[in-house]
């Protein structure tokens, strides 16, 4: 996803060494090595060992060149300080999940498919979106709803889930989404967009603790910068991009970095027609001073 913004504003010249902190299944990977090498290093970074696994077989072919880590990205201070690298030139965050991830129904991100009530982006990880949706109380999942979903119709939602939770389990994305879809007024049950990606949105990213990770992985990640290295970011809802502009200002008014995009990119006319997941993508760039 805005493979041609990455590839122009991070300045990649061979010998750099980058760091793609949202590894997925390589997408960007391929395209960046070309503009490194010869002398470059990749570092990729993920906590899904099945992307990961993808990955490596798609870059089999780089492999003295790309170093591929098992590892949440708020480690990132750790990763870098492991490969036994001082600083590097870039680091790219490509957010949210993966259309890998979209596609498999087991793994439950999708309410377009039926699966088990997952969400983890890592699978080892303790709590899954059955545990939340089957435990919080009405007033916590209603909480959740609002905070991470941004979504109008929480108490109503939360209410409904809590109810029909009593009579059996909530065990699976189909029955999580019809119940989203029945709390509803019937007036927005018919929308451009699902009437319940705001919930998935919200659960998911509880689930996965995105935004404290975020916040922490950005942070860590302006020191890890060379003199003029370049951080990028792509964000897909407004709680991440928030997060993302205030930590850049932030770093500027400490004159840590300079802010490269004063207002994020967002994707072309033609990628959202190609891509319409796209379409909610903002990129914003910062450099080391």
């Amino acid at each position: 996803m805005m493979l041609k913004e990455i590839v122009e504003r991070l300045n990649l010249q061979p010998g750099k060494i980058i760091v793609e902190a949202t590894l997925g299944t390589g997408g960007h990977c391929l395209e960046i090595l070309k503009h490194i090498l010869p002398g470059g290093r990749l570092i990729g970074i993920d906590r899904d060992k099945e992307s990961l696994e993808i990955a490596g077989r798609r870059l089999d072919e780089f492999k003295e060149a790309v170093s591929l880590v098992y590892a949440d990205f708020r480690n990132i201070d750790s990763v870098i300080s492991r490969a036994g690298i001082d600083g590097v030139d870039g680091i790219l965050f490509d957010l949210g999940i993966s259309l890998y991830q979209m596609e498999e129904a087991e793994r439950g991100f999708s309410f377009s498919q039926e699966g088990p009530l997952d969400m983890r982006m890592d699978r080892s990880s303790f709590i899954c979106a059955y545990d939340l949706v089957n435990n919080l109380n009405e007033d916590e999942l209603s909480h959740l709803l609002w905070s991470y979903g941004q979504e109008r119709w929480h108490n109503r939602i939360a209410h409904l889930l809590v109810r029909e939770r009593q009579k059996n389990p909530i065990a699976t994305t189909s029955q999580l989404a019809g119940i989203v879809l029945r709390a509803m007024p019937q007036r927005f049950q018919h929308q451009k967009i699902h009437p319940a990606t705001r919930t998935f949105q919200a659960i998911r990213i509880a689930v996965n603790r995105e935004l404290e990770a975020l916040e922490e992985a950005i942070r860590k990640s302006i020191p890890l910068l060379n003199k003029g290295g370049r951080i990028c970011v792509i964000s897909f809802h407004s709680l991440e991009d928030r997060i993302v502009k205030w930590d850049f200002r932030r770093s500027a008014n400490e004159h840590a970095i300079s802010i490269i995009t004063k207002k994020p990119l967002i994707t072309s006319e033609g990628e959202r027609q190609d891509n319409p997941s796209s379409r909610s993508a903002k990129l914003r760039i910062a450099q080391r001073i």
